[in-house]
């Protein structure tokens, strides 16, 4: 029995093979494709992968895009499973105004969080967490230490705030520059103002958080683009590859055992 696990964002599809669904399945493969080249996945990266027997995933893009995907699953004779938002699954209770409007990618984060919180307080008392996804677009999340989702933000990744200034400022061009405190260059300052904009999206929220559940937060991030943050942030903080991957597994294994 294996499971493969879809995270279908803004730019690109990830995807991992699993020997189960459970949490603590091993990974057997994985590999991530532009979406301009999801229609080779059958062809080429899942080739010569082991038929998967069951597979959940989660997608932000298009109706389009969905039935690609499902296209290139036709050869192992499976149908994708998309995950929807609700008012509570795993373990994690959804305080969004309207529950099923939430990005499916920023709920399956969260409950792999959620997940990872408790297994390391284990024996302790359970800690709030801020939750954040770099990528195409940069989310910022609260979760309170019983669960629920307070709220999150939601601003333009690295790439998108470049764009904007390059095509609504006379003279600039997206920049190649390094993150400096004391920029002496255009492309720096360019560089350096979106890494500390993300950085003090963040920062303010686990103000918030400490503010309203008295405790300090735990603070995990995750996505492609997590990495160039790391040297940039002045909270502590785990950088997590695969978190999505991690909420999948949590969902399929409860829904499974049902």
């Amino acid at each position: 029995m294996t499971f493969i696990a879809l995270d279908v964002g803004n730019t690109r599809l990830k995807w991992a093979l699993f020997d189960s669904h459970q949490p603590d399945a091993q990974l057997l493969s994985h590999g991530a494709v532009f979406l301009e080249h999801i229609d080779r996945l059958a062809d080429e990266d899942w080739k010569d992968l082991p038929a998967p027997t069951e597979t959940l995933g989660c997608i932000v893009a298009s109706d389009a895009l969905r039935r690609r995907v499902g296209e290139q699953m036709e050869h192992w004779d499976l149908s994708p499973r998309w995950v929807v938002p609700n008012a509570a699954e795993a373990g994690l209770v959804n305080g969004y105004d309207h529950p099923t409007r939430l990005g499916a990618d920023r709920w399956v984060a969260m409950i792999g969080a959620l997940a990872r919180m408790k297994e390391q307080t284990h024996g302790q008392a359970p800690r709030p967490m801020v939750v954040v996804m770099v990528g195409t677009a940069v989310t910022v999340e609260a979760i309170d230490a019983q669960g629920h989702f307070l709220g999150g933000f939601i601003l333009p990744g690295h790439g998108i705030m470049l764009r904007a200034l390059e095509s609504g400022t006379a003279g600039l061009r997206v920049p190649t520059g390094e993150v400096s405190e004391f920029p002496t260059n255009t492309s720096d300052a360019l560089t350096s103002g979106g890494t500390y904009a993300i950085a003090g999206a963040i920062e303010r929220m686990v103000q918030h958080v400490r503010q309203r559940t008295h405790d300090e937060p735990l603070c995990y991030m995750t996505g492609g683009a997590g990495w160039k943050m790391a040297p940039s942030m002045s909270v502590n903080f785990e950088l997590v590859e695969g978190l999505i991957f991690d909420g999948l597994r949590q969902i399929a294994s409860q829904r499974l055992a049902t």
